[in-house]
């Protein structure tokens, strides 16, 4: 089943040569690795934009010492997000605006976090593959106010949007069908203090079920229920999401949930990627989510994938039981998302990969390191929503644009 043929491939010519990795200009992804021995870490950082447009950075942190105990990994791990923002001079003046830890025991873990009042953060026991207690991926943007409203929410404020992160939503019910209703009853209150609404504003959810094999499909139930209520049907739309495996530091709470949304959206600036060539609609198995979101700025392209696994048009697995083949359709799946709106890999700025095996680890690092060396990435064992799937692969991408149509980012 498993081999060593990837070692042998050369990287996707798609992407930057890492040579120039460091060069940036307006309008172009830039990609930069970072490795210390104080603290052991390596961060990898992609650019986007320069100047006054709102300079857009996504990185990964992880750490390399896999021995160390857990409160001084912690501590190593916020050790570099700080040399990060006083070393690194691109990120000077950057307002951080959402960080999420993956963890591999929140429970005992959480109070090892800092207090995080103007930054969206988000803990989610994923444990990361590479043997270590604690990765993280972080966002901030340039030329921008954040501000902290409540609950759990904080905004990202540029001239013409305001941008909501919301974050940890959770009910301790010890019922996937209670807690789904109480969070997305709570989220809508959130936008509705905004003049929003689910169906006009909110982007993207990520929605981590503790025991996915047992209570994902009474959440996805319910989540159809409410959905219907709120207008969002296969007439309509859905929102871009992951529904995964994940924990929260209460053991007694099920669905957690975070949630992005855009106050002053316009419809026209948004578009639902379908891949119908390898994908069919998710209502067709049940479930309701879109494939992928685009967001049109007048500079720039926000895309949304959702979790992708290896699937067919029909709604089948395919290769199943063969983690190889499956990377390469989920890569395929996402190729195809990201072509409706003309942008391609080498526009990624940062992915979460989801393994149902921890096992699989080391072959799927390989090839990802081989084939896209330069994406920020964290990789975490996190089992997808159906057995059958080995892995799942989420991603936002940032394309360049010029549409005089709508404000820019």
């Amino acid at each position: 089943m498993y081999s060593n043929s990837y070692i042998k491939k050369k990287p996707n010519a798609s992407l930057p040569n890492p040579k120039n990795s460091a060069r940036i200009e307006n309008g172009t992804m830039a990609y930069k690795k970072i490795v210390w021995t104080n603290p052991m870490a390596e961060v990898n950082l992609t650019i986007f934009g320069s100047g006054k447009s709102g300079a857009e950075f996504h990185a990964t942190i992880e750490l390399t010492d896999t021995v160390a105990d857990t409160e001084m990994q912690f501590k190593a791990v916020e050790t570099a997000i700080e040399r990060l923002q006083i070393e690194t001079e691109l990120l000077h003046n950057a307002s951080p605006v959402f960080k999420r830890y993956f963890v591999s025991d929140a429970i005992n873990q959480a109070y090892l976090l800092p207090e995080n009042k103007d930054i969206a953060v988000s803990v989610v026991q994923q444990p990361p593959l590479n043997g270590t207690k604690v990765s993280v991926w972080m966002y901030w943007v340039k030329n921008s106010r954040v501000s902290t409203m409540k609950p759990n929410t904080i905004c990202l404020e540029r001239p013409s949007f305001r941008h909501l992160y919301t974050t940890q939503m959770h009910s301790r019910q010890k019922n996937e069908v209670a807690e789904t209703y109480f969070i997305f009853d709570n989220y809508t209150e959130i936008l509705t203090a905004r003049h929003c609404t689910l169906k006009d504003n909110c982007i993207r959810t990520w929605i981590y079920v503790q025991g996915v094999d047992i209570h994902y499909e009474k959440m996805v139930t319910a989540r159809k229920t409410y959905f219907d209520r709120e207008d969002l049907t296969d007439k309509t739309h859905y929102i871009a999401s992951t529904g995964i495996e994940g924990k929260y530091k209460y053991p007694d709470s099920i669905i957690l949930m975070d949630a992005y949304s855009i106050e002053g959206v316009k419809k026209e600036q948004i578009t639902y990627l379908q891949g119908l060539s390898h994908l069919n609609p998710t209502i067709e198995y049940g479930v309701t989510f879109e494939r992928a979101t685009a967001v049109d700025y007048a500079d720039r392209r926000h895309i949304y994938v959702s979790g992708t696994a290896s699937i067919d048009n029909k709604g089948q697995i395919v290769h199943p039981l063969c983690i190889e083949k499956q990377i390469e359709r989920t890569f395929e799946n996402i190729r195809i998302l990201l072509s409706e709106t003309q942008a391609g890999m080498a526009d990624i700025a940062q992915m979460i990969v989801y393994l149902r095996d921890t096992a699989d680890y080391q072959l799927v690092n390989e090839y990802i390191d081989i084939h896209y060396p330069q994406i920020p990435k964290v990789i975490v064992w996190a089992p997808v929503c159906r057995p059958g799937w080995l892995i799942e692969i989420e991603c936002i991408a940032i394309k360049a644009t010029e549409n005089n149509r709508f404000e820019p980012f």
